[in-house]
């Protein structure tokens, strides 16, 4: 499942089994310093089934990934900022308002371009590096800003040449 617009996933708690799938379907995750992540329901014989085996890996590398779902072990909201599962650890009560100001962060730049990044990105894991460089530059989004920004600077200089500077 790939959504149109950044998922930021605000953790307090547990993030276990399908609460960590959930969790992995975000492009950022933010947790609370007593968050536990894990793969509980590999103590009690039932498989991961909404993508944890396809993106926990990429998000954190194989051995990592194999190594949770194997075990069936807890990893502290530490233990998972140091492997790339969660981007930002908060004090407990925080996450929900930290994640709320990145978005607001996120928000506050162009939409098309970050979009199209965003996507680029994505792209990217699912072909050849040749295939996904021709995929960022033949954005339309990328052609498009790059219009405006010739235009814009093309007006600022001309502006600033006719003032007495």
């Amino acid at each position: 499942m790939k959504l149109k617009k950044p998922l930021i996933a605000s953790i307090e708690g547990y993030a276990v089994a399908g609460g960590l799938e959930l969790a992995l379907m975000a492009d950022l995750r933010v947790a609370a310093r007593s968050a536990i992540f894990g793969v509980f329901c590999r103590r009690v014989g039932v498989p991961l089934i909404d993508g944890g085996t396809v993106r926990l890996p990429r998000i954190i590398g194989i051995s990592r990934a194999l190594d949770l779902i194997l075990t069936g072990r807890a990893i502290t909201a530490n233990e998972a900022y140091q492997w790339g599962l969660v981007n930002r650890i908060v004090d407990d009560g925080e996450a929900l308002s930290t994640a709320t100001l990145l978005a607001k962060e996120i928000i506050s730049h162009p939409y098309s371009c970050m979009i199209a990044d965003r996507n680029s990105l994505l792209h990217s894991y699912d072909c050849s590096t040749n295939e996904a460089f021709n995929f960022e530059f033949n954005s339309t989004t990328v052609l498009n800003e790059s219009i405006k920004v010739a235009l814009l600077s093309t007006s600022l200089l001309a502006l600033l040449m006719t003032l007495e500077i």
